[in-house]
């Protein structure tokens, strides 16, 4: 027998195998389009119409910095600390004080010979 060559149990073991891997990787997908559905359909009732324009526009621009300002809206909503519909004026604080806190000083040196 070479070092290729399966039997029938092996065979029907992989098979299951790569099977339930499949069904596993299917229901995460599944459970990860869920949960990102309830999260757009929350944002949908926080956020005002321009709001949302403003961080859809964002989120081709820089999804990460948008996720992070989605977030930040909803944990402030959830907490009391902003009451819906949220306005694009809040929004544009949002980001102006997320872009202060982020903000990098950058310094050159140049080193003589």
């Amino acid at each position: 027998m070479s070092e290729y060559e399966y039997t029938d149990e092996e065979v029907e073991a992989i098979r299951a195998r790569k099977l339930e891997e499949l069904k596993r990787r299917m229901e995460e997908e599944r459970r990860r389009k869920e949960v990102e559905s309830q999260r757009e359909a929350l944002l949908r009732s926080i956020l005002s119409s321009d709001a949302r324009a403003r961080l859809t526009n964002l989120k081709l621009v820089k999804p990460e910095v948008a996720r992070a300002v989605e977030d930040y809206i909803i944990q402030l909503v959830n907490s009391g600390r902003l009451t819906p519909p949220v306005e694009e004026d809040i929004v544009k604080r949002i980001l102006i004080e997320l872009d202060e806190r982020m903000r990098r000083e950058y310094r050159i040196q140049f080193k003589r010979k």
